[in-house]
């Protein structure tokens, strides 16, 4: 029986905030950064071992990262480091960056313009927020069910918005859909899991603490 061609969708800060907050919630987020690559063979592994005999086992095609991408003028350092990651990350050839740029809300003067600081910089009130990037993830999941090189599609979120996405790649009846979720056996209400809003049953690979371990970026970016 040959292998399942897989593509692996990551919802980037979804899967690194979301592993960080079940495993390590008293440390930085930054300092448990998630490699993308080693995320996705975390997958692959783990999805095969638990899988039943006779059953195809998935073998890793591509890996598309999505991710919000800082602005140059406002977080510079950020901006920098942001693209030293990709630029690591996609060594290996399966691996893509898809950034949408990061939301700010400014500080405005009293006509209107954006308020800026000694250094001529923007004033920004608040966090950065990510937008689009789920709407990406499901463009992105439709799309790899549809391409007939692709044999499977292993969503990476625990975003519940992406559930009609999930329909939809599976009422194409063309590629294997399943979900990714970090899942620690202690504490099991830290975990959750997305499922298709029709309620149909996909299969779902839980990554423990060890494999959130193991999927560490070693890498100095500062």
């Amino acid at each position: 029986m040959p292998d399942l061609r897989t593509a692996v969708i990551i919802d980037y800060q979804n899967v690194h905030l979301t592993g960080a907050g079940v495993f390590e919630p008293y440390q930085p987020p930054h300092e448990h950064l998630v490699h993308p690559l080693h995320f996705a063979n975390q997958i692959i592994t783990c999805r095969n071992r638990n899988q039943r005999q006779g059953h195809a086992a998935a073998t890793l095609t591509k890996v598309l990262v999505h991710r919000g991408l800082p602005s140059a003028t406002v977080n510079p350092n950020s901006y920098a480091r942001n693209l030293a990651q990709k630029a690591e990350w996609e060594t290996d050839h399966r691996v893509s960056v898809i950034h949408r740029p990061l939301k700010y809300k400014y500080q405005r003067d009293a006509e209107g313009r954006k308020a800026t600081d000694d250094r001529g910089r923007p004033i920004v009130i608040g966090k950065p927020q990510e937008k689009g990037i789920d709407v990406l993830c499901a463009l992105a999941l439709v799309r790899e069910a549809r391409d007939p090189d692709i044999d499977l599609v292993i969503l990476c979120s625990q975003d519940t918005d992406l559930e009609p996405a999930l329909d939809e790649a599976i009422a194409l009846g063309s590629a294997k859909v399943e979900t990714a979720s970090w899942f620690d056996a202690v504490s099991p209400q830290s975990s959750r899991e997305i499922r298709p809003a029709r309620g149909t049953r996909i299969w779902n690979t839980r990554l423990n603490a060890q494999a959130f371990s193991a999927c560490r970026d070693p890498e100095n970016y500062s």
